[in-house]
């Protein structure tokens, strides 16, 4: 057993933040109404509140519970879970639980606790815990989590989930205990008497159960014991004798505790196998034939489903049964030795545990038991696998209960116990052991005992431990885990036991707080002590419970301070205090032993001590202490400053563990000592100690000399802390701190950063003495490591170098590393420093001398080069095309370097794979000295994020890739400005171009808001209900009170204000639609009308108009379509259905109820049922609506059923109606009230439209005759309801084709009147119903209807159609239609009038748009006079109507294809001769041309084609001519059948414009609506309004789609027969005409700008599909507008230049355009910059860019930055106007900087990049810094250079790529020129200095200036000291650009040193041809 590695002694540390702590459940309960309270308040009986555990009732209540809350009082803590909060702030959560009260609260260091929830149950609360569910998605196998609080209670458990759901699970046994997993609630049972009843005792039932979901039955977890002989034996975990003591779920495994064994065991939790599960579930035969003892799983089903009887789940006969038991393991084929070699040694090896010894079956045969104890796979000592202690019997279940047991001799089952029915339960999880302790852990077994915590902690390098305290034996096991390489395993190491009388871990510190047994904090990392922790305020409290005991002698010299008690002293106090382990334990063990023994002692404790710790959250934990009050402290950090934090992880990543945990635990030591640095004193303190560490001696060196830390806050701490410790191991240390400390004392706090430099500069001069004293001490821990850490540092610096926010710290950094360089004699290390910070490092000369002998003792790695990895360069090569090796980078520590040079070598190397499989060409992984590198967080996180690389362009590549490794543009932002530019640039393409199916991520980092919005309303559409997903579509709130009552006032008027921008065409809609308010009823009395006449007259005209509003709501439905979110507290507003009158001038009430006139009886019966369903059509389909709601609604008084039944049938084509549950619709259906009926008839079938669904077409059976046995009683079902039923059926099969129901409804088309009086009355709508429904359910399946031929159902339609002989009756209904009608002879042929109907628009449906001539041409109106005097002219409109939707593709949009369906006869000239009825020809006419337009609408239903509008509206208004030119011809046809004629023909007009809101339709509706005397009846208003309906089709939102679907839907709607008053339902049920709604489809596109969220105009390209009547063609359109039917589309895109282009590609899926169109068709959009949207700017003439057409002066000219606003919505670019661009006169700026700031911005904004003016500001920033000569660091001119090299690489490929590139200006090559100016200045000045350079002189202070660095970085010369003379003496130009290309300086940056190479002979004008500047 490895021992604890004790580090620092002494060493202390100081605990923050102390807080006295209450929970915080508690003070909220004092306020907290207890279920007491609210039992008195509400004075039910006593009886009916308590719960079945029993407890007492009111008697006495309240005194009993105040005593036994206390006691009962717990409560947990834990770190605050994101899903609750938004915010990102850290905060804790507390469950706190007393009596039935849980309370839920969160509390964080800024803001005080507060209740999140808080419930009460009815039973006290057994436990109450945080768990997570994973609840499945129906789609693939994601899960999603749900969090949730579970309450035990002793019968149930609630589960409240975060979102609100409740659920209660009935536990089906006592729970003992309960625990959370990563997969859900793990269950323990209560091992009671009864199991002895149950089951013998090798036989017991299962004791672990899991429950995976609150809906989901408890089932038995298996188990899968390591075991000698048994393999993995599986089995359900049956054993009595294991308690679980822990569980976890991040690794899921849980902890067991034997009680027999005494010893603890780990076990990996998981989802059970397919094998495992059947090998349960299986009955496992003995191999010779004979089953083994089966006992049926009925016994632990029945057990666990018989929750009724909770104390005895086994009945009467339970005692006796379970004898016969299996085992699942057969040891060889028929062994009987083994068995009996076993049974002789059973009792021997049984002895360990009495009581277990398994029932034996037959002499030879014993159970697997024996084998279990002495035989464990690894230990000496027997693991968890007594297979007796598992239920051996509950894997081979006989799930139908054989009763082949009675083979085995004594086995006798108890045959009413097995109940034959009963299911096996099928097991979820699998436990699976891992690990089990060794017995040997206590020899004294009776001494072990279980753990009192379980918990998880890792140590600082990551290893990490499985911690279980044994209170009994103050002990802390700590045991050692590693997962396995998959992370599927975890492989268990070893043990190490530390005393311990409490502890708890801190997860994000890593370390664990341990409370020793003498009453001292320690903490711990992993099992390295690392010191003790200090609490202000708290003595040590050995001292103060010694003082107190008095009998207990103690050397009174130790007590007087805690400072000098030793180490040695506190040991022999430990043995003075504890005479006996026993005494201490119960002493100290106040939570177990609850005051048992300090009570007897009556002493106060003047200094309470720590006697537990509990709750630990993050680095926080609560101290109890033992006057029974609580402490919250903190444990610091190990660091603060992200610097050093870095520093420390490179440290440990670096080093051997053992090596690193040293240096990590003495800087922690260090750091947080009591009085300790403040955190901008860390870096000082930690260069100190690390170089300290390393050997070096900080006094000497001048620099760490005058590091500065703080003084400290307390002397008294701080000398008591810096006392040497007696071990004196690390004196040096202890020195050091010492006179660290003694010297702040006298020292000013001086901040280190920022004035290191300045520090530095004057150090120089103080010439400290470079003689041997500045040796390295090579005995100092980290000596032999100093190479490899000098390599980690710098390649941290590099990762810095590329953060402009962590830059600041690499010139901290940057002192340590040139120190170690110079050291390690790596001058070009030193070189490179002293180029980025020349003015730094040329302040520091001192180097430290390091043995030769002793440099061999070092560990050079081999990863260390002599030449230093730089990162700027690498990016440079990339840039300029030179092949560079990889890059070495630190796995998980240097994350940006990694992602800056992939991302180069993806865009600019232009390699695909660098993001995959070729990592390694470009990068190059640091293995660390002990460290295998297989763990690469950086990698798995990749493979979440689908990368899939198509032909995309690199820029995508590298946007996608760069969006899956998670970096943001905030992270962008922080990219030093020459290395971002690459990938600004990729940004910029992709943002011209982007996929409409990226993630959300990536349109967020390439900028596009409206993109983003839309892919986030993607996700959003589940949990928000708001129609317009965010945006203020809100209806405006209306004016008058009266306003609101018309039910329309939901329609959104931005977007119809949008769409019809210059008239009021809405609002007149709403007027004409209304029906709430009374009608004007203006009659003018003739003087020789009496007053009496006169009432009567007018009461007459007011009844005339009611026929009008009564027919109104039909079209107010179609109209408010879908707009209305209901609220769920309140009921749907109905505006009422006013039919009274207000006569003018007086304004007297005119009402039809006066008596004076006749009114119909149920006259407004069916109008309420039509303004019920548009009222109830109002919901939109995404609200949220439930069964309580609906029910809720239901009106109270008796009038309103009609409406209330209506609401129901809207619900129903809303798709509401699937939540109703079916009681409720069966409560509906038995009020037996006809409407209701018929209302929930049409809407269930409408919900579950095309579904099959069986419960519904039981339901609807039930009310057609026909579908019962023909043996059923006759049920009364009214004729109107059983037409209903009929549709129903249709609907429920519709596109089914269902052979049954066809057969049915076929014969129903001509069912015979019965003999009584049924079947009577109304019978054409019965046949029409038949015929529509039997359409629907084949529909358009032509001749291919399966298995339906033998009906021949063409054929039988035909006959149906023209009459004929009638045939037998078939199939069951033979008998009712036995005898004929009394009433109506009809005899035994067909009567046509009543089945022509529904046969003809039966075979319409069935052969729709098949295009079939033959059964076509049956439908052709006759061509002979003789012929056609026998078919009533109405026939004609249907056959022709039919005819041309089976001839779909021929139907043309021109009066010559309407005008050819009429007969050849009745086109030509008439020879008046001839005997023609002239009657009959004018009305035939007539009707074809009706049917013909009615079939042209539906073929071009919402798709607004202006030809078929033309050709409709020309016949509209010949036949108008016709009706209003009083002469023959209207006399001939008939009022009525033009007006009929004339209805159909507008409702193809504005089924044709649906949704468009065409004006000429609108005012042919608006003149139909005036006319209400003579002929115009009901069903013409209703014709014409909903005509208006379909015109604004929800609000303009939906249009008619021309599926299949809605062809017939649109054939029901709008049948040509119209009711001719209110109650007229013979030829047609009028409640059929609401189904028009299931054509609707939403195609509205509204352009929402994203940054005001307003709609907007937006134009769009659509580009319909190739067909063969044209071919593939583009439109522009102006959005907001109706799309055409997506179907026929190729794509549709937001054109420029007002906007960003977005295009949506419609030839692979049309899905997300659908999602689109289907959340109020909300597209986002976002302006350009510089462009206005069309509404303030049409003709785009005030735009940016239009300015410089106007002026002849170039556009940067005209520009004026004042204008910017109008321009732009960025609010920097308008600030930065406002700022930078004008002068004021604060900060007097020079005209030029103006000018370029503004030039700047002008460029910035028309080139659409506003995140390029940071960019453009830094390059103008460094070029001026360097001409002014203030650089002091040459980090600008790398960023210049990397520019310039983009910017050159771009130019070179030629001018036509120039448009890609950001940077396009003249601004470019102005600062290119300025800066090479100034270098050329420069080195025409000082060429010696870069000659002597180049030789690889030691150049004197003064030269080494920030230019000659400038000029070494910009023109990326290399360091040339170790080449020698190469560059030198060579003869010629040639030679030199010979030797000059293995050093790879760019051609351009060669000859600027031509003259300083070649002599000053040889300038640039010896070059002939080369002008100088061309480079």
């Amino acid at each position: 057993m490895s021992e604890v590695v004790y580090e620092e002694t002494a060493t202390m540390i100081a605990a923050g933040e102390l807080q006295s702590f209450v929970p915080f459940g508690r003070e909220h309960c004092r306020n907290h109404p207890n279920a007491f309270n609210l039992q008195l308040r509400e004075l039910q009986p006593a009886s009916e509140l308590w719960s079945s555990d029993g407890a007492a009732g009111l008697v006495g209540s309240l005194q009993e519970v105040s005593l036994q809350e206390r006691e009962r009082e717990c409560w947990q803590l834990r770190k605050g879970c994101k899903g609750v909060r938004q915010e990102d702030v850290e905060f804790e959560e507390e469950l706190y639980t007393a009596g039935t009260v849980v309370v839920w609260s969160q509390g964080s260091r800024i803001q005080a606790s507060n209740v999140y929830k808080a419930f009460t149950v009815d039973s006290p609360v057994q436990q109450a815990l945080w768990c997570n569910f994973a609840v499945p998605q129906n789609k693939k196998d994601e899960e999603e989590v749900e969090q949730t609080v579970c309450i035990v209670q002793s019968s149930c458990v609630n589960v409240h989930s975060v979102t609100g759901k409740d659920f209660i699970s009935p536990l089906p046994f006592q729970v003992s205990n309960v625990w959370a997993t990563k997969f859900g609630l793990l269950l323990e049972r209560k091992n009671t008497a009864i199991d002895a009843q149950l089951s013998t005792p090798g036989e017991s039932l299962p004791t672990v159960f899991s429950m995976l979901h609150p809906l989901d039955e408890i089932a038995p977890v298996v188990c899968k014991p390591t075991g000698l002989f048994e393999g993995s034996r599986v089995q359900y975990a049956s054993d009595s004798t294991m308690t679980m003591v822990f569980s976890c779920s991040q690794p899921s495994v849980v902890v067991s505790y034997d009680t027999v064994q005494g010893t603890h065991s780990v076990w990996a939790l998981r989802k059970v196998t397919q094998e495992e599960r059947s090998s349960v579930l299986r009955c496992s035969v003995d191999p010779v034939g004979t089953p083994l003892g089966l006992m049926a799983s009925g016994l632990l089903t029945s057990h666990l489903r018989n929750i009724s009887r909770l104390d005895s789940p086994g009945g009467p006969g339970a005692s006796r049964l379970g004898t016969g038991t299996g085992t699942s393991c057969s040891v060889g084929p028929g062994s009987p030795l083994h068995y009996s070699a076993l049974h002789s040694h059973q009792s021997r090896i049984m002895t360990s545990s009495p009581g277990l010894h398994s029932r034996v079956h037959s002499p030879s045969i014993s159970n697997m038991a024996a084998l279990s104890r002495a035989h464990s796979p690894g230990m000496a000592a027997p693991s968890f696998s007594g297979a007796s202690r598992f239920n051996t019997s509950l894997h081979s279940p006989s799930p139908r209960g054989h009763h082949g047991l009675a083979t085995s001799p004594n086995s006798t089952v108890n045959d009413t116990m097995l109940a034959p029915e009963m299911e096996p339960i099928v097991p979820d999880l699998c436990m699976e052991q891992l690990w089990s302790e060794t017995v040997a852990a206590g020899c004294h077994r009776e001494m072990s005992s279980q753990a009192s915590k379980v918990f998880l902690t890792s140590d600082l390098c990551e290893n990490r431990y499985l911690c279980f305290l044994v209170e009994s034996h103050q002990q802390l096991r700590c045991v050692k885990f590693i997962e396995s390489n998959n992370t599927s395993q975890l492989i268990f190491t070893s043990v190490t036991t530390i005393s311990a009388k409490d502890a708890e871990p801190l997860q994000n510190i890593d370390a664990m707080l341990v409370l020793e047994a003498c009453g001292s904090l320690v903490l711990y990392t992993g099992v390295t002590r690392v010191s003790k922790v200090f609490v202000p305020g708290l003595l040590s409290p050995t001292f103060s419970l010694t003082n107190h005991l008095s009998h207990l002698s103690t050397p009174a010299e130790n007590v007087s301070t805690p400072a000098n008690a030793g180490s040695r002293h506190l040991q022999r106090l430990d043995e003075s205090v504890m005479p006996s382990p026993v005494m201490e334990l119960r002493g100290l063990n106040m939570k177990h032993h609850e005051g048992s023994f300090l009570d007897d002692y009556t002493f106060q404790h003047a200094t309470p001590y720590i006697h537990a710790l509990r709750d630990p959250v993050c680095n926080r934990v609560t101290l109890e202490l033992s006057s029974g009050s609580m402490l919250r402290i903190s444990i610091p950090e190990i660091a603060t400053s992200e610097l050093v934090r870095k520093c420390l992880q490179a440290v440990r990543f670096i080093l051997p563990k053992d090596a690193a945990m040293k240096v990590l635990v003495k800087w922690y030591n260090i750091y947080n000592a009591p009085g300790g640095p403040s955190a901008h004193a860390e870096w000082n303190l930690f260069v100190t100690c690390f170089m300290t560490l390393m050997g070096y001696n900080t006094e000497r060196l001048a620099w760490t000399r005058n590091l500065h830390f703080e003084v400290p806050l307390s002397p008294v701490i701080a000398a008591k802390k810096a006392r040497p410790s007696d071990g004196g191991s690390e004196e040096d240390l202890d020195y050091l701190l010492a006179s660290h400390y003694h010297r702040q004392m006298n020292s000013q706090p001086v901040c280190s950063n920022n004035t290191l430099t300045t520090q530095t500069l004057d150090l120089s001069s103080v010439s400290s003495p470079s003689g041997p004293c500045l040796q390295l001490d090579s005995a100092a821990p980290l000596f032999v490591h100093i190479p490899a850490l000098f390599y980690v540092l710098h390649l941290l610096y590099q990762e810095l170098q590329l953060d402009e926010l962590q830059r600041a710290r690499a010139s901290s950094l940057v002192c340590l590393l040139q120190q170690l360089a110079r050291d390690l004699q790596l001058d070009e290390y030193v070189d490179l420093y002293w180029r980025d910070y020349p003015s730094l490092i040329s302040g520091f000369t001192e180097s430290c001398v390091i043995d030769q002998a002793l440099i061999g003792q070092m560990q050079r790695p081999s990863f260390l080069r002599a030449e230093p990895p730089c990162v700027l360069s690498w990016l440079s090569g990339c840039l300029r095309g030179e092949e560079s090796p990889p890059f070495p980078s630190l796995p998980g520590i240097c994350q940006r370097t990694r992602l800056m040079v992939l991302s180069y070598a993806l865009y600019i190397v232009g390699d695909e794979n660098a993001t995959s499989t070729e990592v390694s060409k470009y990068l190059s992984k640091l293995s660390a000295g002990q460290k295998n590198c297989t763990s690469e967080p950086n990698y798995r996180r990749q493979s979440s994020v689908k990368v899939n690389f198509s032909s995309e362009s690199l820029a995508e590549q590298l946007v996608v890739w760069l969006t899956s490794e998670g970096f943001t543009l905030k992270d962008l932002e922080s990219v030093p400005f020459g290395v971002a530019l690459p990938i600004r640039e990729a940004i910029y393409r992709c943002r011209e171009q982007p996929c409409s199916d990226w993630s959300e991520e990536v349109c967020l980092l390439i900028g596009r808001q409206d993109l983003t919005k839309q892919a986030h309303k993607m996700t959003l559409a589940k949990s928000k209900a708001s129609v317009g997903s965010g945006l203020s579509l809100e209806p405006p709130a209306a004016t008058e009170a009266d306003e609101e009552e018309d039910g329309m006032s939901d329609i959104i008027q931005e977007v119809t204000g949008l769409i019809w921008s210059q008239d009021l065409r809405v609002q007149e809609v709403r007027r004409l639609l209304q029906s709430s308010r009374p009608v004007r009823v203006s009659v003018v009395q003739l003087p020789e009308v009496s007053d009496h006449e006169y009432i009567e007259e007018k009461e007459n005209k007011l009844l005339q108009l009611c026929q009008r509003t009564m027919a109104l709501p039909v079209g107010r439905g179609l109209f408010t379509l879908f707009s209305y979110q209901p609220v769920p507290t309140e009921p749907l507003p109905v505006p009422k259905l006013n039919l009274t009158g207000r006569a003018p001038p007086r304004n007297t009430m005119v009402d039809l109820n006066s008596g004076n006139i006749d009114v119909p009886p149920n006259m407004t019966s069916w109008p309420s049922f039509h303004n019920g369903v548009a009222a109830g059509l109002k919901i939109a389909p995404a609200s949220q609506v439930d069964s309580a709601w609906i029910a809720y609604n239901k009106p109270k008084s008796p009038e309103l059923a009609n409406e209330y039944a209506g609401f129901l049938m809207a619900l129903g084509l809303n798709g509401h109606l699937t939540k109703l549950a079916t009681l409720n619709i069966h409560d509906y259906l038995t009020k037996g009230h006809e409407m209701t009926s018929i209302g929930l008839l049409l809407g269930v079938s409408s919900a579950k439209l095309g579904t099959m669904d069986m419960s519904i077409t039981r339901l609807l059976s039930i009310h057609i005759p026909a579908l019962l046995p023909p043996t059923s009683t006759e049920l009364d079902v009214p004729h109107n309801v059983q037409v209903a039923a009929v549709i129903g059926i249709g609907l429920v099969y519709q596109g089914t084709g269902h052979r049954h129901n066809a057969e049915v409804l076929l014969s129903e088309i001509g069912r015979p009147p019965g003999p009584e009086m049924e079947y009577c009355t109304d019978r054409e709508s019965y046949s029409l119903a038949a015929g529509l429904a039997l359409g629907m359910v084949c529909l358009g399946h032509g001749s291919n209807l399966i298995g339906m031929t033998d009906l021949n159902v063409p054929e039988q339609l035909y006959q149906y159609m023209v009459g004929g002989h009638r045939r037998a009756q078939a199939g069951a209904n033979r008998e009712r239609h036995k005898s004929p009608s009394y009433q109506i002879k009809e005899g035994d042929t067909i009567n046509v009038d009543v089945t022509c109907p529904g046969a003809t628009l039966a075979l319409a449906m069935i052969y729709l748009k098949t295009n079939n001539r033959s059964i076509a041409d049956w439908l052709k109106p006759p061509d002979t006079w003789f012929l056609l005097d026998f078919i009533k002219p109405e026939f004609l409109l249907l056959r022709t109507l039919a005819r041309c939707i089976i001839m779909w593709d021929e139907i043309l949009p021109n009066t010559e294809w309407v005008k050819s369906n009429i007969p050849q006869i009745m086109r030509g000239t008439f020879d008046p001769s001839d005997d023609i009825n002239m009657e009959t020809m004018a009305q035939a006419q007539d009707y074809i041309t009706a049917g013909a337009c009615m079939a042209l609408g539906l073929r071009f239903a919402g798709s607004a084609n202006s030809d078929a509008f033309d050709c409709l509206y020309e016949f509209a208004r010949t036949f108008m001519k016709i009706m209003s030119f009083a002469g023959t011809a209207a006399v001939q046809t008939g009022y009525y059948n033009l007006q009929t004629g004339l209805s159909m023909i507008l409702l193809a007009m504005s089924m044709v414009m649906s949704g468009t809101g065409n004006l000429k339709v609108l005012q042919l509706c608006r003149f139909f609506h005036k006319r209400t005397g003579g002929e115009m009846n009901y069903g013409f208003h209703m014709a014409h309004h909903m005509a208006l309906g379909l015109l604004f089709l929800g609000g303009a939102r939906y249009t008619l789609s021309t599926s299949n679907s809605a062809i017939a839907a649109l054939l029901c709607a709008l049948y040509p027969h119209f009711p001719a008053h209110s109650t007229d339902n013979r030829y047609h049920l009028q409640a059929l005409r609401h189904l028009a709604v299931l054509a609707a489809e939403p195609r509205l596109l509204v352009p929402v700008d994203v940054d005001s969220l307003k709609p907007c105009y937006a134009l769009l390209e659509v580009t319909y599909k190739e067909t063969k009547w044209y071919n593939e063609t583009t439109v522009e359109l102006m959005a907001p507008t109706m799309l055409p039917e997506l179907h026929l589309l190729k794509r549709v895109k937001v054109k420029g230049p007002r906007y960003w282009e977005l295009s949506v590609d419609l030839s692979r899926e049309t899905q997300h355009l659908q999602s689109i169109l289907s959340r109020d068709g909300v597209l986002y959009v976002k302006l350009r910059a510089g462009q206005l949207p069309y509404k303030d700017d049409p003709q785009g003439w005030k735009s940016l860019l239009a300015s410089t057409v106007n002026h002849r002066t170039s556009g940067v000219r005209a520009f004026k930055p004042e204008a910017i606003s109008t321009f732009t919505s960025e609010p920097a670019l308008v600030s930065f106007a406002e700022f930078f661009c004008k002068t004021s006169e604060e900060i007097p700026h020079r005209g030029d900087t103006l000018v370029l700031f503004s030039a700047m911005l002008y460029e910035c904004v028309t080139q659409e990049c506003p995140e390029m003016l940071p960019t453009y500001i830094a390059i103008e920033q460094a070029v001026s810094a360097l001409r002014r000569a203030d650089l002091l660091q040459t980090f600008p001119l790398w960023q210049m250079r990397l520019v310039v090299e983009l910017w050159d690489s771009r130019v070179q490929r030629g001018p036509n790529n120039r448009h890609d590139a950001l940077l396009t200006s003249e601004f470019m090559p102005v600062m290119k020129n300025m800066v090479d100016e100034e270098l050329d200045r420069w080195l025409a000045d000082h060429s010696s200095v870069l000659r002597s350079y180049m030789r690889g002189e030691a150049l004197p202070k003064a030269a080494q200036s920030i230019m000659l660095a400038s000029f070494l970085v910009y023109r990326s010369i290399p360091c040339l000291r170790n080449t020698h003379t190469q560059l030198e003496g060579c003869s010629s130009l040639g030679d030199l650009l010979w030797r000059s290309s293995r050093l790879r300086i760019p051609l351009r940056d060669l000859l600027r040193l031509v003259p300083v190479l070649l002599g000053p002979g040889s300038g640039p004008h010896d070059l002939p041809g080369l002008p100088l500047q061309a480079f």
